[in-house]
Parts: structure tokens; C-alpha cells; sequence
């Protein structure tokens, strides 16, 4: 650790350690014959939409099934580039087309309301019933709205954004920096580990810091945070200093950071430490498993679902698989190169099954840039090997920007965070 990550290992993780072998393999529309196996996947994203691509592209016999409701997906990442002013939500854009006519994957543009792991069946909202011989359940994550007092889904759709889901609730939260008065005070709620994306709130914290500073200079940013750490933070808070000092303060849950109570109506949050007052609160809810995978029993009384680690198979149902930011993974982090190469490795698996191999052990990684200002970015990569005793940190592959890093080099990691997130929508979505 401590050292900018290099070009090389940069490149290596963009495509996890699967790259070079037959995972990569390119070409046009994939043609089989009958189908040995059909494999249904829920959830579009990072994780769904990758499995349904390579099982498609290593074994165009075998017939997949994507089930996703959302005609355009929006990305996580690069939200918050949207919300400082530097992206727009076209940006974070990608369509189904491409697993459809490039890697003939069937994508059913409605949403799964319910799974019989005995009959192996999927049912979708319009009726339809769909059998497999394999599920890979990949739903993201649900959000636990009556852990904060005063906070709904009503509430955060009209007064206080959540916009940890891109669409529209990003949107609404770029709306409200726009209209807030100079001198108010934007608040962001971070919750406690593990949720998704664990760096997205101190990058929103400080595009948000960077908007103000140009168009709200007697505004700041203050962040309370139901954690006593959180990742890169001596990066941010360097970052912070050279670049908004003043305009951003970070207390921990011991510091007045935990939230007891929110007042909607008078736009404040109440602490151990008394009262603060928002022009806009973006309140980001404590997590767990996408609803479907709860509703199934897929989790457990973490609201996480736990999964073998060599196959990423539930351990509630077998038959099952739950991969990305749903699944409990050991300490890889809910990130969206981390789901990226968990459907690499279980479509690998998935087809060694079908055809009796062995896919034997795969690298897994996480990537995660943060952009602190236009031509200023830090990161934190890791690998992780997967095996049947379990997912295993690599040590040898871990990298964090260093704090002695120079302008140039965190120029360089700004470019790279448009590199990696151009590669893996690529990668993912065709």
C-alpha cells in the first residue's frame, strides 16, 4: 500500500485476471443449436448484465434469460460526477441492445416479483413464468427506511434525496444545489458499513464542495457519518485541505455524526449534539440485499446473502447464485468492478458445470476511483483470490494513491476513472 497505482496494474484490473484467456474472445452474433442449459439471471447491472454476456460468449449453447425492468440503466459511478456539474445522466446511460443482437441474450424487460427455488421457476410482474436450470440473482441493494426517524421513501422522492440509485433521484439532488440560497448548508448522512459504493459519499461530498466553491462560496458541506473511519480517508481529508479548506467538516458518530432524527418539514437533522439546519440533506439509508433476494430467504439475519465462495452459490438455496452487491464476499468490497469479476469467475464456473470441467480458481478485484475536483482523483485497488476455503485478499495487488502523489499523478488517476469506467461499460453491457 502507499504507492499511485501504476499503468500496469491499472490495466490489469480494468479486466480482472480472467483477461487473455477465452473470457475475452471476440466476435459477432453467437449461434447454437438446442440448448444443454438454461441459465435465468435477475438484475441488469454490473454483475447481471456481465454473467449474461460471458455465459453467452463462452458457450453460445447454453440459453439465457435476463430480467430487468429498467429499459436504459443508469450507473452509480459517475453519478456523483452528475451532481457536481461534470457529467450529464446521458453519460451514465446504457441500453440492452448489444446483449441482445451481439451475444443473443434474451432480455426480458420486466421485474421478477418471485422465485420457487424447489420448482425452479421465476415470476415475472406481467404473469409470465420462467424455468431454469440455473439462477444467478444479482439485485443490488434494497434500503432500510425506517432506520432514521422522520425518513421514508415519501421524504426522500420530495425533500431529501437519498440518490443512491441513479435516475431520478439524482436529478432531484443536483435541482436542489442549484436552488439553494448561498450560505445554506448542504448535510450528507453516510451510513455505517457495508453499503454500496463505501467512497461514493466523500466524492459527492466533494463535487458538491467544488460546485459550491464556484457558484456558492458561502455554502460548505457537512458531512455525518454513523462511522468512526471510512475509506481513503486521510486521501480525502489531504485532498480536502488543499482544495476546500473550510468548506467541508466531517464528524464521526462520536464527534455528533450519528443521526437521531430528521424534520422534513424544517429541513433539520437532530444529533446527540443538538440540531443542524440543511438548505439540502441528501440522506444516504443503511442497506441490505436487493428485495428479492430478502423475500426469497436468499439472506440472512444480516440482510446480506451468504454464498460458497468457490462458486458464489446460495447457502440458504441450492440451485441458486447471488453475486455483486447483494452477496456476502469475504472483504471485497459492494463496488462495481467487484461485481464485474464475480460474474466473470461464476460464468466461467457455470459453464465447466454444464460441460462437466473444472473452472478451477479465478483472480477477483475491486477498483475504485474517487474524483475530488476536475483533474484530481485518488484510488484503491485490490485482488482477491477465489478458492473453495474461501476469497482470499492478495496482498501482492493491493494499491492505494499515495500521499506523496504529485499534481501529474493525480491528473493521471482522473484520466484513468474515465478509462475504467469507459472499459467496464464496455465489458459489461457490449
Amino acid at each position: 500500500m502507499g504507492n499511485t497505482i501504476s499503468r500496469r496494474t491499472f490495466n490489469r484490473l480494468l479486466i480482472s485476471g480472467l483477461a487473455g484467456s477465452s473470457l475475452l474472445m471476440s466476435g459477432g452474433p453467437l449461434m447454437a443449436s438446442a440448448p444443454k442449459a438454461h441459465v435465468v439471471v435477475i438484475g441488469g447491472g454490473f454483475g447481471g448484465a456481465t454473467v449474461a454476456r460471458y455465459l453467452r460468449q463462452l458457450d453460445p449453447s447454453i440459453s439465457v434469460t435476463l430480467v430487468e425492468p429498467k429499459k436504459v440503466f443508469h450507473t452509480c459511478p459517475m453519478s456523483n460526477w452528475v451532481i457536481g456539474g461534470l457529467f450529464s445522466m446521458q453519460n451514465t446511460a446504457h441500453t440492452y441492445h448489444a446483449l441482445r443482437s451481439r451475444y443473443g441474450v434474451e432480455v426480458v424487460q420486466e421485474m421478477a416479483t418471485g422465485i420457487d427455488p424447489v420448482k425452479k421457476t421465476v415470476k415475472l410482474k406481467g404473469g409470465r413464468m420462467l424455468s431454469y436450470d440455473r439462477l444467478v440473482v444479482s439485485p443490488g441493494v434494497d434500503f432500510i427506511w425506517d432506520a432514521i426517524e422522520g425518513y421514508s421513501r415519501d421524504v426522500a422522492e420530495s425533500s431529501m434525496p437519498y440518490a443512491w440509485e441513479a435516475g431520478p433521484q439524482t436529478l432531484l439532488l443536483r435541482r436542489q444545489l442549484l436552488g439553494m440560497k448561498d450560505g445554506e448548508n448542504v448535510i450528507i448522512c453516510a451510513p455505517k458499513n457495508p453499503f454500496r459504493c463505501p467512497a461514493a459519499p466523500y466524492e459527492r461530498a466533494s463535487l458538491i464542495a467544488y460546485y459550491l466553491k464556484k457558484s456558492k462560496p458561502k455554502s460548505k458541506v457537512i458531512i455525518l457519518d454513523d462511522k468512526e473511519v471510512f475509506t481513503k480517508q486521510d486521501l480525502f481529508m489531504l485532498g480536502w485541505d488543499r482544495l476546500y479548506r473550510g468548506k467541508i467538516e466531517w464528524r464521526s458518530a462520536s464527534a455528533g455524526g450519528k443521526v437521531e432524527r430528521l424534520d422534513p418539514a424544517k429541513m433539520t437533522v437532530a444529533t446527540e449534539f443538538g440540531d443542524e439546519k440543511g438548505g439540502v440533506i441528501n440522506v444516504i439509508p443503511p442497506q441490505k440485499a436487493g428485495r428479492i433476494a430478502v423475500e426469497t430467504g436468499l439472506a440472512d439475519t444480516s440482510g446480506w446473502c451468504p454464498v460458497n465462495p468457490a462458486n458464489f452459490e446460495s447457502l440458504q438455496h441450492p440451485g441458486i447464485h447471488v453475486i455483486g452487491d447483494a452477496a456476502l464476499v469475504g472483504t471485497m468490497p459492494k463496488s462495481g468492478t467487484a461485481a464485474n469479476t464475480q460474474a466473470k469467475a461464476l460464468a466461467a464456473w457455470l459453464v465447466a458445470s454444464f460441460g462437466g470441467g473444472n473452472a478451477g480458481e479465478h483472480d477477483l478485484a475491486s477498483l475504485c476511483y474517487s474524483l475530488l475536483a476536475p483533474g484530481y482523483a485518488i484510488s484503491v485497488a485490490g485482488g482477491y483470490i477465489q478458492s473453495p476455503e474461501g476469497i482470499k485478499d492478495n496482498p501482492d495487488t493491493v494499491h492505494l494513491t499515495s500521499m506523496e502523489a504529485t499534481t501529474a499523478q493525480l491528473a493521471g488517476e482522473a484520466e484513468q476513472a474515465l478509462q475504467w469506467y469507459h472499459n467496464i461499460s464496455q465489458d459489461t453491457w457490449g
